[in-house]
């Protein structure tokens, strides 16, 4: 692959930036069906990509930038991998360098060797999009007590499962429990029809929704079935020793501070947990404190338990959440000012 500036005109046209790809059926599926890759590209980068032979000129400020991206992702078609959207919005985010990427002291897989950051699961494989989210990663794998905080849509919970389910396909643990305290989000749903597991699936859906992400039906409700992976309001965990397995607590704002506590000392031999919540909504009644933000407050400087922070920038959902997430952060602050 060769990189070729091209001198400035003295006309004041703009600078491009020509790279050589060998590959010419790698860099049709880089440019992508009607050349959507490269449109994204020039959406997030501000840049305009021009395709020529087996050559893209890139022209823009962003030049430099988007000629780093557009080589990390034909490595990553080179490597057999394939390009979606979310995998070029993770080059950008990240910047086109592997660095920091890499093993460091303390990991144990084999995915930090490789340079890349990777999550197998049974039906796909996981990258974290954002630097925040790599470190969150890294420190799940290293530690036996992680927590996850930051708004909606940064991958707190999502990612947190995907390393169950990795920890348990691998043999790592026996099982896997996911928790949320079952508490309205300021609706009245009164009395719901059904048995206790009709009654609280409502409040636990999103760890469902996460599961068949990673899990085979058929396979997921026979490990359900034989208990090998759980799903239980927060109020199920009192009493119980929790050994061998990899335990999720979803949702942890609204753990009043008895229930965080009772949680956190559920921890056995041979588990790790994970806490994920958002300081911004809190559905507990008024006056009623958040064993969340307690948990901070007393644990922060306990070795061995580790606080991954997220904001609007490391939302992967639509560029609109974050958007969202900014401006109601705006006018919260202008409020107490």
């Amino acid at each position: 692959m060769a990189i070729t500036p091209l001198a400035a005109p003295t006309d004041g046209t703009p600078v491009e930036l020509s790279i050589e790809f060998p590959d010419n059926r790698l860099l049709i599926e880089l440019c992508g069906e009607f050349d959507r890759n490269l449109a994204q590209i020039e959406h997030l980068l501000s840049v305009h990509v021009l395709h020529r032979g087996n050559q893209l000129a890139v022209l823009g400020d962003a030049r430099e930038a988007a000629a780093d991206v557009l080589k990390k992702l034909y490595a990553r078609l080179e490597s057999g991998r394939a390009v979606e959207p979310g995998d070029i919005d993770a080059a950008i985010r990240l910047g086109g360098s592997d660095e920091g990427t890499g093993v460091r002291a303390g990991d144990q897989i084999e995915m930090f060797q490789r340079g890349a950051l990777e999550i197998g699961t049974r039906k796909k494989t996981v990258e974290p999009r954002t630097a925040a989210q790599q470190e969150y990663v890294r420190n799940l794998f290293a530690h036996e007590l992680a927590f996850g905080i930051g708004p909606a849509g940064t991958g707190k919970t999502y990612l947190a499962v995907a390393v169950g389910v990795n920890q348990l396909i691998g043999g790592l643990v026996d099982k896997i429990i996911l928790s949320r305290p079952a508490v309205e989000a300021g609706e009245r749903l009164g009395f719901l029809p059904g048995d206790m597991k009709e009654k609280v699936d409502p409040y636990m859906q999103p760890l469902y929704d996460a599961l068949n992400d990673f899990l085979p039906g058929k396979q997921l409700q026979k490990l359900m079935e034989e208990k090998t992976i759980e799903i239980a309001p927060l109020a199920f965990m009192r009493g119980r020793t929790l050994s061998n397995a990899y335990v999720v607590l979803d949702e942890a704002q609204n753990a009043t501070a008895m229930q965080m506590k009772m949680f956190l000392t559920r921890l056995g031999q041979g588990s790790r947990m994970v806490i994920t919540g958002d300081r911004s909504q809190v559905d507990l009644p008024r006056g009623v404190p958040s064993g969340l933000a307690e948990a901070e407050r007393i644990l922060g400087g306990v070795k061995g338990i580790t606080f991954n922070y997220f904001t609007s920038k490391d939302v992967v959902r639509h560029p609109m959440v974050a958007k969202i997430i900014e401006a109601y952060d705006a006018d919260a602050g202008g409020q107490q000012g």
